[in-house]
């Protein structure tokens, strides 16, 4: 396999990881009006992301290859967590 090709299997890898990320970002004013982080878009999309990547890594150790739901069910609630724990720990 060549360069493009593994680029390409790790953007596609990612990319899941990405879109949570920036979307549970994007949703959070909606969600929870009340308790809203001081930190801007950005780091929270980026915090998200990297905890939605880390669990992707995980269930690859763990099942031996990507796209099993349990993995995706975990990349939620991690992200939900990481979006929830910004919200009311970080509160100025």
């Amino acid at each position: 396999m060549n360069l493009i090709g593994q680029l390409d299997h790790l953007l596609n890898f990612i990319a899941p990881a990405v879109v949570v990320g920036l979307l549970v970002a994007a949703s959070a004013p909606m969600a929870m009006k009340r308790a809203r982080p001081n930190h801007s878009w950005l780091t929270q999309s980026a915090i998200n992301s990297v905890a939605c990547g880390l669990v992707l890594v995980g269930g690859l150790v763990i099942f031996g290859h990507d796209g099993k739901m349990a993995t995706y069910a975990v990349m939620v609630l991690a992200c939900a967590s990481c979006q929830w724990v910004a919200a009311k720990a970080w509160r100025g």
